[in-house]
């Protein structure tokens, strides 16, 4: 989707929203593909003071798993972005001046770039999640670990001097 901002380059304090939705279904992210719903993207380009401001917001629904214990849930994701539009650069080391093309910009490839570089690589069904157990593999949250306790070998000879349970 191309956006032309003249109307809103060349008149002060003009604004012009938009609103898209992408589908990035097909985005595998650390071997999963998260993306099961659109991503809808609210935004606005503002000439604020002569300079052009751009704000967008994009937002979905992941199908996750955790990092902790594999189990699959739903995670709201939102994104803010915000970047300045300019017709040319006037110092090369700004990443936060996008450069218009024939005073037109793409705010699907803008709001893409930024809802992927927002996604966490570690996502967990809830803060307190205990994960699995490394012994046995029981999902901790749900049941208790099926490990038979195993001593320190280094208290050993201590354990003899305890009397024994009666089996």
């Amino acid at each position: 989707m191309r956006l032309n901002v003249n109307r809103v380059l060349h008149t002060p304090d003009a604004s012009e929203d938009f609103h898209l939705e992408m589908d990035l279904s097909d985005l595998d992210f650390g071997g999963e593909k998260p993306v099961s719903q659109p991503v809808v993207v609210d935004g606005q380009v503002r000439n604020k003071a002569g300079m052009l401001l751009l704000e967008l917001q994009a937002s979905t629904t992941l199908r996750c798993r955790c990092s902790r214990c594999l189990e699959v849930f739903d995670l709201p994701k939102t994104t803010d972005y915000s970047c300045v539009l300019a017709e040319e650069k006037q110092f090369e080391d700004s990443d936060d001046i996008i450069l218009l093309d024939h005073d037109e910009v793409d705010p699907e490839d803008l709001a893409r770039t930024a809802f992927i570089l927002d996604m966490d690589t570690v996502v967990l069904c809830s803060p307190d999640c205990k994960g699995l157990c490394p012994g046995c593999g029981a999902n901790l949250n749900r049941e208790t670990c099926r490990c038979k306790k195993q001593m320190d070998p280094r208290l050993a000879a201590l354990a003899k001097l305890l009397p024994q349970e009666e089996a």
